[in-house]
């Protein structure tokens, strides 16, 4: 059949229509269509070949035409809003009008400001022409940042600042987000909080991991805990009425609490009365019912720890760092350094006790990194008052994960305020970080010998400043020490009997805890040059050991009782020999060592008979064990906890 019958059929059938509408008719014939768009495909080929000048003149003359076409699909526009995008003559000209709506100004006479809808209309038009050549190209890729600066107008200043502000504000906001140079210092970080981080960089994470593949399928609700992780040996938690409340908030400080709820409160009255009628079985069945009480797994844990059984006292303590971190308050944060826990209330004094028992047990475990984490958050807690004196353990932790820079930078910062130089522990420790820092093989020679004479110096002025601390300390190290230096008095047995109890409590905690890092033959032999030095300035006379003598005899009459309750803490026996009769004769708890004498009491034990004890029992015993102070048997004590353990059915 030929066009013109076809034509003839089509034309009977639109001559049926009664009106004729005729350039607002829908839609055109279909020849007619496609003979339209070859003719905009012919022209749009010349138009790509010939300069933007002869197609502009293209577009302009078709450009009724296409109005006319545009309505002829209704779906047109919303479907090719993506090849609007993706033309670039239409980004060139929608760059171009917004070069003049910005700067006000035409700087081409050839381009037209049209109305928005005549816009439209033209660009679904060219779309229309191309949409199947569209359809066989890959879609182009987002503009860099640099693409993105450079189409902004070199007019519009306002929006050049903006683009170059946006690359650069989160690193300007993270580098300040630290704080002064003392938060940087102490700053702790979550993932440093979990042993498995440091583990699985020393052993691997097959290795520390094994087959053991994470089971959530019996537990309904997981929680995510940054201290310790919940067990499935341990019995379900639930909540035994410890909660945690925002006192105040001043100078950007916020100051918690922990409380005790009634029932809370009446079991720890229960737990008390277990105590003090010093019978070990009250205690293990108050667990049995309440296996989520803090002081009795406290109590329970000394228990085990002093039968040897390290790991049933590390699981009680971080059953109660569980229990702790299940009743936090929203706003109190671990890291930020801004939360603080006054240890004057007895129901904050437990969770001091936990993490500086569980830091313990990690730095024996084999992880000074993430002990050093638990002591920064201990000492962020309370850092004016330091109730457990972080400061005389926080330089250890630093040399064993070898944060030497951190320490010095420690010592700078809170030397002013703290006089941190009085303490042995600083004394010595800082100058062993200079000389450790000497020895870096990418450090700078000039560099090396400034570190090296700081080192020789700080070292020679702790040894005038404390004599009292070689000679323990070569005892430990199993060092022989020449005859020149125990013959002399400066160093020898005078130097240790003519000093104050607060000064030997110092000296005794510092060597019983530091000696292994003094063992290295490096170090001894710099220590040996460095006594050496000593004794010759001290035969010449100098001043400053005559000065560093008055200081002495004039400091250190007593050690403040935060010592005294570190000294406890950690049961070093040389240190605890040196406690005073004051501290030694009076009743120690281990739930809570030396109370604060102005302790703020919230709620008090009522009054009841007091029960008089006429034997002792197993702790009784246990706590003459914490002072170092033998018992009258030790069958008693080995019988008690076999029975402990009998009876203790938990875990």
């Amino acid at each position: 059949m030929s066009t013109r019958a076809l034509r003839r059929l089509r034309g009977k059938q639109r001559g049926q229509e009664a009106l004729d509408l005729g350039d607002l008719t829908l839609g055109d014939s279909p020849e007619k269509q496609v003979d339209e768009e070859e003719e905009e495909e012919q022209q749009l080929d010349v138009a790509n070949v010939s300069p933007p000048a002869n197609k502009k003149d293209s577009s302009r003359k078709s450009k009724k035409n296409k109005a006319q076409k545009s309505l002829g699909n209704i779906y047109e526009l919303i479907c090719d809003v993506d090849n609007e995008a993706e033309d670039p003559h239409l980004d060139e000209e929608a760059a171009k009008t917004d070069r003049n709506t910005t700067s006000g100004l035409e700087k081409d006479d050839n381009i037209d400001v049209d109305k928005p809808d005549q816009k439209l209309q033209e660009a679904s038009a060219k779309s229309s022409g191309n949409q199947v050549k569209k359809k066989k190209k890959k879609k182009k890729t987002k503009a860099s940042p640099e693409e993105g600066l450079r189409t902004v107008p070199d007019d519009n200043i306002d929006l050049l600042l903006e683009n170059l502000e946006q690359p650069n504000g989160l690193s300007l906001q993270s580098e300040n987000c630290g704080g002064s140079d003392r938060r940087s210092v102490l700053h702790v970080e979550h993932r440093n909080l979990n042993p498995e981080t440091e583990l699985k960089k020393y052993f691997g994470a097959r290795a520390v991991l094994g087959d053991q593949r994470p089971r959530h399928r019996n537990r309904q609700f997981q929680s995510s805990n940054w201290m310790t992780a919940p067990k499935d040996s341990w019995p379900r938690h639930s909540r035994p009425g410890l909660s945690m409340t925002l006192l105040q908030s001043q100078d950007g400080i916020q100051y918690f609490t922990f409380e005790h709820s009634r029932d809370y409160q009446q079991l720890q009255f229960k737990f008390l009365d277990a105590v003090e009628s010093m019978d070990p079985n009250n205690i293990v069945a108050l667990l049995q019912l309440n296996p989520y009480h803090i002081d009795s797994l406290l109590q329970l844990s000394d228990v085990f720890r002093i039968q040897e059984n390290q790991e049933m006292a590390r699981d009680l303590i971080e059953r109660a760092l569980y229990s702790l971190e299940c009743a936090f308050h929203p706003l109190f944060s671990l890291t930020s350094g801004t939360s603080r826990l006054d240890y004057l209330r007895p129901e904050n004094r437990a969770f001091y006790l936990a993490l500086y028992k569980h830091m313990i047990f990690l730095e024996k475990r084999g992880c000074p990194r993430t002990a050093l984490e638990y002591c920064k958050l201990i000492l962020s807690l309370d850092p004016d008052s330091d109730p457990l004196c972080m400061l005389l353990i926080i330089d250890f932790l630093m040399l064993r994960t070898r944060e030497y820079q951190a320490l010095l930078q420690l010592y700078q910062d809170w030397e002013e305020h703290r006089n941190l130089s009085q303490l042995p522990n600083f004394a010595f420790s800082t100058a062993l970080s200079h000389f450790h820092l000497s020895k870096q093989e990418d450090m700078d020679p000039e560099e090396s010998d400034k570190q090296r004479q700081k080192a020789d110096l700080m070292l020679q002025n702790a040894l005038i400043m404390f004599p009292g601390v070689l000679m323990p300390l070569l005892d430990l190290c199993s060092v022989q020490p020449d005859a020149a230096v125990t013959s002399h008095s400066f160093f020898g047995p005078k130097s240790q009997i003519g000093q104050s109890l607060a000064l030997a409590e110092l000296t005794a905690l510092y060597v019983g805890r530091t000696y292994n890092v003094w063992r290295e033959a490096g170090v001894m032999l710099w220590l040996e040059q460095s006594v050496r030095e000593v004794l010759r300035r001290v035969d010449a006379k100098d001043p400053l050991v005559e000065d560093y003598q008055n200081k002495r005899k004039q400091r250190y009459q007593s050690a403040p009782r935060n010592i005294h309750r570190h000294v406890l803490l950690c049961e070093i026996k040389e240190a605890i020999s040196s406690l005073p009769l004051e501290v030694t004769n009076q009743p120690v708890m281990s739930f809570d060592p030396l109370p604060p004498l102005d302790s703020v009491i919230s709620y008090a034990q009522p009054e009841r008979q007091p029960v008089g004890a006429s034997n002792e029992s197993t702790l009784s015993l246990f706590f003459r064990s914490l002072l170092g102070i033998s018992g009258k048997s030790d069958y008693w004590l080995d019988s008690g906890i076999n029975r402990l353990k009998s009876l203790l059915s938990i875990g």
